[in-house]
């Protein structure tokens, strides 16, 4: 896999994408776009990756946002058609059977903190910042983030970091349930790494059955949600993985996972 605007690491069952453009501070244009949908897509489909990582280059920056030298020059349909393609991107990795993590390792603003709200999984420096601040530059919103922000810290929140476009610091963010943990600078890539050789250690089946559970049921109402997840609960018991854990765990061994 070789990308302009991208570097793609693959170790252990664990693939790393980080965005590369540190001199715009790995700022989306729409080539980054692409080629993000493309890597998405391939590493979703590649047996041997287990976890994806998505971070970006450099210390001071994940994700600045949309690049504005590229944006400034969208007519409408243009601009909708970047829309619904940074969408796409969000949407696969949630649906993926796959976990992501997004290691945020800077600046998360606008289609950034997007793009980290896209994954199951946010882990922050103490660096970081995160907001949505399209509203100082006269619009909104485009790739989910009105959705997926309120849906993660509630609409008065949400709205409190659309309208007013103000950044907030990663202890901010974890507070509010924006991020998972925040971690030292020093120690993110590390501390990333260890969260996600453990989720590649679980069995996949089961991975992917929690996060349906989890995104599918959210748009039920309870009593169906609750019958959804006993249905998912039922179907894991046909898996060769819930014999070998339930097995290893009467055994007092550790399960090796066929994914199965």
């Amino acid at each position: 896999m070789s990308y302009q605007d991208l570097l793609i690491d693959m170790s252990d069952g664990i693939a790393t994408i980080t965005v590369n453009r540190p001199q715009a501070m790995n700022a989306l244009r729409l080539s980054t776009l692409q080629e993000l949908a493309d890597a998405v897509q391939t590493l979703i489909k590649a047996p041997e990756v287990s976890v994806v990582v998505i971070t970006g280059a450099g210390s001071k920056a994940f994700i600045a946002g949309g690049d504005i030298s590229m944006l400034v020059g969208l007519d409408v349909c243009g601009a909708r058609e970047l829309a619904l393609l940074a969408q796409g991107i969000c949407t696969a990795m949630e649906q993926s059977p796959k976990p992501f993590i997004a290691a945020v390792n800077g600046y998360a603003l606008g289609g950034g903190c997007e793009l980290a709200m896209g994954c199951d999984l946010r882990i922050a420096a103490d660096t970081a910042r995160f907001g949505q601040p399209e509203i100082n530059i006269g619009t909104l919103p485009g790739f989910g983030g009105s959705q997926r922000l309120s849906r993660l810290v509630g609409k008065g929140r949400a709205l409190e970091m659309i309208l007013t476009g103000e950044m907030i610091d990663a202890q901010e963010a974890w507070r509010i349930g924006l991020v998972n943990k925040v971690l030292p600078a020093a120690d993110l890539q590390s501390g990333v790494r260890d969260l996600a050789l453990k989720l590649a250690s679980k069995s996949a089946v089961a991975l992917r059955l929690c996060k349906e559970v989890v995104q599918n049921g959210l748009e039920m109402d309870l009593p169906n949600a609750c019958r959804y997840e006993a249905d998912l609960f039922a179907l894991s018991f046909s898996t060769e993985d819930q014999r070998e854990g339930m097995q290893a765990f009467l055994e007092k061994r550790k399960p090796v996972f066929n994914g199965r």
